[in-house]
């Protein structure tokens, strides 16, 4: 052991820099936060329009899944690798998910969790203007709010959206409505607000709060059934930590799953099998591993569409994929370019705008296991997308209502032609092979170490891992039903609410 620390927190995106930016606050504790990334950052970080070329850099771990039964393909999934994680190399995208898909965890027994119990921390974490101050937070640390300036396509969108009959919502991103409209987003004068910008940044100064990055966490040390440390490396050789007080998980939904099992803890059987001495038999340890899949309407534009000066996916809508359902399962995003999908007749930038359509409630579950007991071998990812037919039945029934959008009156100054999947696909049928054929991530996965109460959660309400003293997870692995949204706001309310459960 070469020092020791109240509370160590392993992995510095945006649950780890809101924690321990939190648990800085106050004289005494001493926080150590590791991070295997970089604390630097690049134009493209800073830049929004530029965050998808984050995307083939260092800023991302690089994961891709396995084949996907039903598809037969692979997949990237995107994974921050950086001080901010996600939230540094993300589409900026702060929204709730519709307080339906929160209140399912309550009907599962976490009753402290539903959107009631969140919407504090969902308040405590963002800075609004203009809003309801009983539903939005008003003295966070993040400044968020719509596009500024509006893309003119999307606004074209949101307009045609309209057209067919869909609800304007006035604050799609409290999640409280159904309908479309402008997407809250993490830009503040022109520049791409991260976690780490906005909790962490204002942090480093405090003398009890050390930062490691290049940190490669190894293994979690237990010692009877406490955790009491971390080993990792740097460039600069190999370290071992002690805790007096607790360890924090937030390295993710792969990575908080992949150490948990390095070290021990997880499934028996599978563990074993890839030379790890068991620990602690806990075998939902990897397992619930979900994700929304994304399929894209593409669109010629009939005139050149201006740059867009934001994430480029500044609107979206939720909806109901069918009467009787007790919340929207299918998000409709708008977006200033053209998808990037596996097919030749696709528009360059600049001349074409795309529909997303995502299963926003996906009933498909896969797992991440070990390939290896080495730490530096990345796990076996399987989100098992649209493995429950479900899913592609509700994909499909929204790219019907996309394309209802899409011929719209408002869009007739922009609208050249449908190019994905275009005039052939004409039926169900077409529509569901297409799907299939251009599935793509939208880089939300969650759930490997679920919160709950039965043999398969990992952890309790209280974020404890079952069976480990000292030991907490508090990042988008332990929710255990993907909320109808992109999930950063979400991991953030997250975050807020683990720093006060570990605050003495």
């Amino acid at each position: 052991m070469t020092d020791s620390y109240d509370y160590i927190v392993v992995g510095g995106g945006t649950a780890g820099s809101v924690i321990a930016a939190r648990l800085s606050e106050h004289d005494g504790p001493r926080v150590l936060l590791l991070e295997a990334g970089t604390a630097e950052t690049s134009t493209a970080m800073t830049t929004p329009p530029a965050w998808p070329t984050l995307l083939h850099t260092a800023a991302n771990w690089g994961d891709v899944t396995v084949p996907q039964r039903a598809t037969g393909t692979t997949v990237p999934l995107a994974r921050g690798r950086a001080l901010g994680g996600g939230s540094a190399i993300n589409a900026m995208n702060f929204v709730r998910g519709h307080r339906s898909s929160y209140d399912a965890w309550a009907r599962d027994g976490l009753r402290e969790w539903g959107f009631d119990g969140l919407l504090p921390y969902f308040k405590r974490s963002e800075h609004t203007t203009g809003r309801d101050p009983a539903l939005r937070g008003v003295d966070g640390p993040l400044a968020v709010g719509p596009a500024d300036p509006p893309h003119p396509v999307v606004a074209a969108l949101l307009e045609a959206a309209a057209q067919t009959g869909h609800p304007r919502a006035a604050d799609i991103s409290g999640g409280v409505e159904e309908g479309f409209g402008w997407s809250d987003l993490n830009i503040v004068d022109g520049r791409r607000q991260s976690a780490a910008d906005a909790y962490l940044a204002p942090a480093l100064h405090r003398p009890h709060l050390t930062v490691v990055t290049g940190a490669l966490v190894h293994r979690l040390h237990i010692r009877g059934e406490r955790c009491t440390g971390v080993e990792y490396t740097t460039a600069t050789g190999a370290f071992s930590v002690g805790c007096t007080g607790e360890v924090v998980l937030a390295a993710g939904t792969i990575g908080s799953a992949q150490l948990l099992m390095l070290s021990g803890v997880g499934p028996e059987e599978q563990l074993r099998r890839t030379g790890v001495d068991v620990l602690v038999d806990l075998p939902g340890v990897g397992a619930n591993l979900h994700d929304h899949p994304i399929a894209n309407l593409v669109y010629q534009a009939a005139r050149p569409v201006p740059a867009g000066a934001n994430n480029h996916g500044e609107a979206f809508g939720l909806v109901r994929s069918e009467p009787g359902l007790d919340g929207p399962d299918l998000q409709l995003l708008f977006v200033d370019a053209p998808g990037h999908i596996p097919a030749a007749d696709v528009p360059d930038m600049g001349h074409g705008y795309t529909i997303g359509v995502s299963p926003i409630r996906p009933h498909s579950r896969g797992s991440v296991r070990l390939a290896s007991a080495d730490p530096g071998v990345p796990p076996l990812v399987d989100p098992n997308y649209y493995g429950d037919e479900r899913d592609v039945t509700a994909v499909v029934r929204g790219l019907v209502l996309a394309r209802e959008i899409g011929r719209a009156p408002a869009l007739r100054e922009w609208c050249g032609r449908e190019s994905q999947p275009g005039p052939k696909a004409t039926d169900d049928s077409a529509l569901r092979e297409y799907a299939l054929k251009t599935l793509a991530a939208y880089h939300h996965p969650v759930g490997t170490c679920r919160m709950g109460d039965d043999a398969l959660s990992v952890v309790d309400a209280t974020l404890r891992v079952r069976g480990v003293g000292g030991l907490r997870v508090a990042d988008g692995s332990v929710i255990p039903s993907i909320p109808s949204a992109n999930t950063n706001a979400t991991v953030y309310a997250i975050a807020e609410r683990a720093a006060e459960l570990l605050r003495p």
